[in-house]
Parts: structure tokens; sequence; C-alpha cells
């Protein structure tokens, strides 16, 4: 699927009118200006790992930048608004430091651990102040709950850029399925972040709203996966949302194990456990 032009008129909006301002979103968005260049002209296309960081440093969404709307239907499960970062609907009404202090907070949190983390460490890694962190998260349950958010928005932003351009269901759940591996880097970051909002939802029964919507799109994304595969013929024929349940709470158990360095676990091992279940329990014909 070729990048459209409402694509790059989208990504176009998202540049300030200011001499110089391209180069600077580029080197932003870790980009090459020549390579943007070329794709804003439309000779080059956007790799999924361009829209994910256009999107993450813009405060939109790929849906967004793909569709022209947070709610568009699209590949996989739109998250509910309770789950949406404030930061995120209006790049022009997004605070530059409210964006560092989340992303900062994010990476010390998924690092150092949440209970590790203090409002100083986060103004320290940020260069400001205590007073700045509080302006814009009053406690550091807040600051947790914003890093979930932050969690739902990476993983529906990579998911909508990845999976777009697949249509065969088989391809786009053991895609899916890739793409939830806690590898190192950022997804690993992600995994633990999870870890952590899990023990606090466990401890703190206020917390669950936000985690059971959270969880819910990750879920409800599989599913609508597995209800395609079947509509395509190539699924078996049973209920989408017990098989949906049952991938999930592998993918969740087995994660867990390759985060807590479980001897015979790793992410190789991961992947081959839910490649042997999809292929058993869900592809047509293969068990």
């Amino acid at each position: 699927m070729a990048d459209t032009d409402e694509l790059r008129k989208r990504v176009r909006s998202l540049i300030r009118v200011a001499p110089g301002a391209q180069r600077v979103f580029a080197e932003e968005i870790g980009l090459d200006e020549t390579k943007l260049s070329k794709s804003l002209g439309g000779t080059r296309r956007f790799t999924a790992q361009e829209l994910v960081r256009i999107a993450e440093q813009s405060g939109v969404t790929v849906n967004w930048l793909l569709n022209g709307s947070d709610d568009a239907v699209t590949v996989t499960a739109v998250p509910a608004v309770s789950t949406r970062s404030s930061s995120a609907p209006d790049a022009e009404a997004q605070p530059e430091m409210r964006r560092r202090i989340l992303e900062t907070a994010w990476e010390l949190i998924a690092t150092r651990g949440y209970h590790n983390v203090r409002i100083a460490d986060i103004a320290q890694a940020c260069g400001t102040s205590t007073g700045t962190i509080h302006y814009y998260f009053d406690t550091k349950h807040d600051v947790l709950n914003e890093s979930l958010r932050r969690n739902v928005k990476l993983a529906f932003d990579r998911q909508v850029a990845e999976l777009h351009t697949i249509d065969d269901a088989r391809e786009r759940l053991l895609r899916l399925v890739e793409l939830q591996l806690p590898t190192d880097g950022l997804l690993r970051d992600e995994w633990s972040v999870w870890l952590q909002v899990w023990n606090e939802v466990a401890l703190t029964p206020g917390l669950r709203s936000l985690y059971w919507d959270s969880y819910d799109r990750w879920y409800r994304t599989v599913a609508m996966t597995i209800r395609l595969g079947q509509e395509q013929g190539v699924f078996r024929e049973q209920d989408p949302d017990d098989a949906a349940a049952q991938l999930t709470a592998l993918i969740d158990g087995l994660g867990i194990r390759v985060l807590c360095g479980t001897p015979g676990t790793s992410v190789s091992v991961m992947r081959r456990h839910l490649r042997d279940f999809i292929a058993h329990t869900i592809i047509k014909g293969s068990g």
C-alpha cells in the first residue's frame, strides 16, 4: 500500500512553519532530512518505525496519520478514551516539557522499578525542578497511570503501523505476536512497565478500571484478528473470545517468565511455544 497524499499532508501539518523546521523535525524523529524530503514528496515510503516515531514525537497516533482519526476503524482495536494520554490528541497543544517528563519517567520506571523512582529522580533526569513535575503530575501514581497510557499508545501505534498492509490473518496474527515479544530495548521496557502496573493493580483496587480498559484493547485486537481468520477460512471455527483469552494468557505467562529470567526461558523459546500453540489450536488443519 503506497503512502497517500493525505498521509503526507498530515505529516507536513506537524512540521512548524519556520526556516529550518523540516531539518529540526527530521532530527527529532531520527530520520535523515533527505529521506524525509523524499517521503514528503512521494518518492519514498515512510517505514512503520518512522510512522511510530513521528506519532510519538508529535503527540498524535499512527491511526490519525494513516486514516485521519484516532477512532478510525483499523487493523487493531482502538484504545478506550480512558486509556489515552491527555498529551496525545492535539500535537499543537502538547506541552513539550510534559512529553519529556513522561518519556523520562517511563524509562526510569521501566529500568529501575516504580518504587525505586522518586519525583526528585524524574526532575533530575529532566534537568528541572520537582515543582515542574508536580505541575503536570500531582502524584507518583499519576505518573504510573500515564506510563500505562503511554504503553497503550506505543503498542497501538506500532501495531497499526506494522499491520495495516497485512491482509492475510495468519500472517497478521503471527506478526502481532512477534510485536509482543519482550525483546531487548523498547519492547522489554514496555513489558517492565506492565509488570509493575500488574503489581500495583493487585495491591490498589482503585487502579483496576484503567488497567482493565488498557488490557481490553490488546485482548480485543487478538480476538478481532482471530475472527478475521475465521472469515477468511484459515482459522478453526471456535469462539474467538475463548481463543483470544487462551493466547493472551499464554503470552502473559511466558513473557513474565522471560523477564524474570526463569531458567530455560528466552524470547526464542517463547516465540516457539506461541507459534506451536497457534499452529495446533487456531490455524485450520495444522494440528
